[in-house]
């Protein structure tokens, strides 16, 4: 009995070290209540980063469409108001000479249907002519479309040229990348960033934690979340290509289409005269959502172009003995307004600083032949 009294009395004894050894751990607690009053401090989430005004509408500056300029209009059977002097030039020759010249035709051969319905009817002439040929009216009706053609011709060869004229030294390079159903694009001189396009939905249509369109965005299945920025004033070299089928950029307001085909580049250039902001589609038959590739494009000024660049993480191209350096003299060549000027971006983004390293040069011309072999 007292062998198992004084086991007894071990095994409490025990037994009560080991609580005191498990308590000890827990002490820490009570300090850790003592910074209760700096938690909502700790806790209060950082301030966050105000927007880049370089970024703010659909990944571009903030601009708003403006009606019936750049885009469809309901009703409208004409062609849309053109920003680019090739436009202009197709413009003025669709409404002043195709357009006459058809009606014109169209009103002279409905008359003569109608003189010869009313003229030759059997009532009137009973016993018809058996005339099978007339010299003079053979050689009226072959010569005078002849004539009609070759004045059409000339200013038509000449609108074509212009069309697919190559771009000058100096211009910026846009290329454009179809895939199955959005629009990548590229900015190989800028430092070769790139930025993705797809259309935006309707507000019945997003899912979770994407973004609706509204009507700053721009006209239904035309808008995209990421803009096009060009500048304008400056030549544009257009290059389009694709991953998978044939797809075609066009904007109807720059007077362009170009087909964007697997292997291939294809090359053209325009000059945006206006700012604004545009909108083409896809006008090729590439597949099941083809009707969902809009392309948004806003053309804005130089300076806001560079400050854009800056902000998207790319770099403007500067030549020269004053390369890497803001210019502040006067354009030299085509396309060196492009070059960062301080003092006009100063008051909208601050100095601009070059801080991604510029991609390699890319000779777009060796390119283009070389995906054609």
């Amino acid at each position: 009995m007292r062998m198992l009294g004084l086991k007894s009395i071990v095994l409490a004894a025990g037994l009560a070290l080991a609580g005191v050894g498990h308590a000890a751990p827990q002490a820490p607690a009570a300090p850790a209540a003592a910074p209760s009053g700096s938690t909502p401090a700790a806790a209060k989430p950082a301030a966050a980063t105000p927007t880049d005004p370089m970024l703010a509408m659909d990944g571009a500056p903030a601009m708003l469409p403006t009606p019936g300029v750049g885009m469809p209009v309901a009703g409208e059977i004409g062609l849309q108001p053109q920003a680019t002097k090739t436009g202009e030039r197709a413009l003025g020759f669709h409404n002043h000479i195709l357009v006459p010249v058809i009606t014109a035709i169209s009103l002279f051969v409905l008359a003569l249907l109608l003189w010869v319905m009313f003229r030759y009817r059997a009532s009137a002439n009973p016993v018809p002519s058996k005339t099978s040929h007339n010299t003079l009216i053979e050689i009226i009706w072959t010569g005078v479309p002849v004539i009609i053609l070759a004045l059409i011709a000339a200013p038509s060869i000449g609108l074509l040229a212009q069309q697919y004229k190559p771009a000058p030294d100096g211009a910026v390079t846009l290329k454009a990348i179809g895939n199955q159903w959005y629009w990548s694009y590229q900015y190989p001189d800028n430092g070769g960033f790139e930025i993705t396009a797809n259309m935006l939905k309707e507000k019945d249509e997003v899912g979770a934690g994407e973004r609706a369109r509204t009507d700053a965005d721009g006209p239904k299945l035309l808008a995209a979340d990421n803009r096009v920025v060009l500048p304008v004033g400056v030549p544009i070299r257009l290059l389009t290509t694709s991953n998978d089928v044939i797809h075609s950029w066009s904007i109807p307001a720059f007077w362009i289409k170009l087909d964007a085909v697997p292997g291939r580049v294809n090359e053209t250039s325009f000059t945006i005269d206006k700012e604004g902001v545009y909108y083409g589609v896809c006008s090729e038959l590439c597949g099941a959502r083809h009707g969902y590739m809009p392309i948004t494009v806003e053309a804005v000024k130089p300076a806001v172009f560079a400050a854009w660049v800056k902000a998207k993480g790319g770099t403007m191209p500067n030549t020269g003995p004053s390369a890497g350096k803001p210019s502040t003299a006067a354009p030299a060549q085509p396309g060196a307004a492009l070059e960062t000027n301080t003092a006009e971006i100063v008051n909208t983004t601050g100095p601009v600083e070059n801080a991604t390293s510029a991609a390699p040069a890319i000779n777009q011309a060796a390119a283009a032949g070389n995906a054609g072999q």
